[in-house]
């Protein structure tokens, strides 16, 4: 039997543009049989997805994109919850101390905007429309929508990078913490989109306790890709497939949609076992 999975996909809970019904009817026209709904560092839209993804007949696997500091560089760690503990108090309120940085660390940026890019946004208006979750594709889409002629790309790559005198850096968590908490809740856990590390290179990241590596990715070369399954492999790493699915506007270069990137069978069965 044929089995298609994409393990990284983002809803309005954290970062993206639509909603969990949304997102399973995509993954219902893009013939994935499982997914995994990863929200920036929050489990909000979990519950909905898995019981909507029973209906369509789509196993939805609880997930997680954990945002982590290392080399002053940001790491994300994607967890895979293997039951209901990400339930657990402790770690929801971790969350919840995360995502009310997120909220002062956006306005920050927005102020840091109009000092060094001449950009003026309101505030509240994206807090409003991000539903109190904010992240950078929120800061992009509204200075689009504010009509200021600048691609998203070109706003990733020029004024909301990490380079830019704009950005502020998320909440400062090891990669080591962030692996010990998403594993106090029971959950498997992966490097995710290698690709985008720029600091460090990816056979650092080996010693650290990751049980997996998103070794498909949409901004992966063919040698890429070739060189992270070599490493999983020789590692005894688990493989992972994402799209990282935000939104299907056409500007939006950096992500892949729901089915582009998938994985096959026998990974997702290892997946699985793990």
């Amino acid at each position: 039997m044929f089995l298609k999975g994409d393990f990284h996909i983002h809803t309005t809970a954290s970062d993206g543009k639509y909603t969990p019904e949304n997102i399973l009817e995509f993954a219902k026209n893009a013939n994935i049989d499982i997914l995994a709904i990863t929200d920036h560092d929050t489990t909000a839209s979990t519950k909905k997805a898995i019981s909507i993804g029973n209906k369509l007949n789509i196993k939805v696997i609880p997930g997680i994109e954990l945002s982590t500091l290392h080399n002053e560089e940001s790491i994300h760690v994607l967890g895979y919850f293997k039951d209901n503990s990400y339930e657990n108090k402790e770690f929801q309120d971790f969350l919840s101390e995360i995502q009310n940085y997120r909220v002062i660390r956006a306005k920050k940026i927005t102020e840091n905007l109009n000092t060094y890019f001449n950009i003026k946004l309101n505030y509240e208006s994206i807090l409003k429309e991000a539903k109190n979750v904010i992240a950078r594709p929120h800061l992009a889409r509204a200075i689009i929508n504010a009509g200021y002629n600048y691609t998203y790309e070109y706003i990733f790559n020029n004024i909301l990078n990490k380079e830019s005198p704009a950005y502020i850096p998320n909440k400062k968590v090891t990669v080591e913490e962030g692996i010990k908490l998403l594993k106090s809740v029971n959950a498997t856990v992966v490097l995710a989109h290698p690709v985008l590390i720029k600091k460090t290179p990816v056979e650092d990241f080996i010693k650290f306790d990751f049980d997996g590596i998103e070794a498909i990715y949409p901004m992966n070369t063919e040698t890429d890709t070739e060189k992270l399954l070599a490493l999983a492999k020789k590692y005894n790493k688990i493989v992972t497939a994402g799209s990282d699915f935000h939104t299907d506007d056409s500007g939006d270069t950096k992500h892949g949609r729901i089915g582009s990137i998938y994985l096959n069978t026998n990974d997702i069965k290892l997946f699985l076992e793990k």
